[in-house]
């Protein structure tokens, strides 16, 4: 049976047969304001919904250089703190720091050994989703919670089912303890895959975590991650989307116009050439 506790730190312990995964989100779930009325796209409310899985080869290695590139840029007295940047004094987050300061994070996580896994939810297509399903049932609600749970569940069906010990830690969402939920998706996903993949597999899930990126480190890279992603998506900004291309292994775009059922996924064997070929397919949806 796994081990699901809500605690602050995964067990570190790097070996060949531990897999230590690191999961985020970016943008959020909303659809409609209080009175119904569509609102994603709007101030506030992003256009996509997107989840990001971090794979750390070296969880210990990447914490401690984390934690020290923290340290001295906080020691760094000739930093000029503007305008609506913050001081990481409870570790980075892309969307406050520096551009100067995300430079730095993004120079030191290409230094590290890792694989980016993200799946990207096109918002208004859900909103198309929901009002076809309320007008077969209309007392069907749309819940967000199963929006990001069914993500997760897309994000890890092929991560689970072989022959290693999985360590998974997820960004707290809010203030519920949506652990239990997680632990009943991911669980079952992992039967399903190992059922139909890998029916010897030994593999097991021995701990799931939800954190926070000030408490549990790593937290922190795949928010870079994450964000350079929906720089792209949002403003089809690809600088920083280029520099942990290489590290990318997979993004499933879940409602591209590819024909097939899970959207177009995109990996490096597809996009040798960096993401010039990701930016035409994004812009013929």
């Amino acid at each position: 049976m796994s081990n699901i506790e809500k605690t602050p730190e995964l067990a570190l312990v790097s070996t060949p047969s531990v897999r230590h995964y690191y999961v985020d989100e970016a943008g959020d779930s909303a659809l409609f304001n209080a009175r119904g009325k569509v609102i994603v796209g709007t101030e506030g409310c992003s256009s996509y919904f997107m989840i990001g899985l971090l794979s750390v080869f070296e969880p210990v290695s990447l914490e401690s250089d984390l934690k020290a590139l923290n340290q001295s840029i906080l020691a760094d007295t000739s930093i000029n703190w503007r305008g609506k940047y913050k001081k990481p004094l409870h570790g980075f987050h892309a969307n406050d720091d520096l551009p100067e300061i995300r430079n730095a994070v993004f120079a030191l996580l290409i230094k590290h050994k890792f694989r980016f896994f993200a799946v990207v939810k096109d918002k208004l297509e859900q909103v198309k989703y929901v009002r076809q399903k309320n007008q077969s049932n209309p007392t069907w609600r749309y819940d967000g919670d199963k929006l990001y749970d069914s993500l997760v569940s897309r994000l890890f069906h092929t991560r689970l089912y072989k022959n290693y010990e999985h360590n998974v830690c997820f960004a707290s969402r809010g203030h519920s303890d949506r652990t239990a939920a997680l632990r009943n998706a991911l669980e079952g996903v992992q039967a399903r895959a190992k059922a139909l993949l890998n029916p010897g597999s030994t593999g097991i899930m021995s701990n799931l975590n939800s954190s926070t990126p000030s408490k549990t480190v790593n937290l922190q890279a795949v928010d870079y991650c994450l964000w350079a992603l929906q720089r792209f998506y949002a403003r089809k900004e690809d600088v920083y989307l280029k520099i942990i291309w290489p590290f990318v292994s997979m993004v499933q775009e879940m409602d591209s116009k590819c024909g097939k059922k899970y959207g177009a996924v995109f990996t490096k064997k597809k996009h040798p050439f960096g993401v010039l070929n990701l930016t035409e397919d994004i812009g013929s949806k």
